[in-house]
């Protein structure tokens, strides 16, 4: 996130308002809910991460060990468990 400053995007009336709340400190104005976007949408990452987990489970599936597969895909046993289970639900 870019901060931009208030008097290059702001009414002087506005700043005056808001001075009365907060005054030389920053201030995080949030999107509106209509605009937010989920996590992974303005990326691959998400898509990415479902083929390695659908991988994992794979070669779980083919007798590949968790300890293995830790290894491999340098996570932990715990998190190499829990793709597993949200896989094959």
């Amino acid at each position: 996130m870019k901060y931009k400053k208030a008097q290059d995007i702001l009414p002087q009336y506005m700043i005056d308002d808001l001075q009365q709340y907060i005054e030389g400190g920053y201030l995080y104005i949030p999107k509106k809910e209509e605009n937010k976007k989920s996590w992974g949408e303005n990326t691959n990452t998400k898509k990415e991460l479902n083929k390695r987990n659908k991988e994992i489970a794979k070669k779980r599936r083919n007798g590949k060990s968790i300890q293995d597969l830790a290894k491999e895909y340098f996570l932990t046993e715990y998190s190499i468990r829990r793709i597993i289970k949200k896989v094959d639900l």
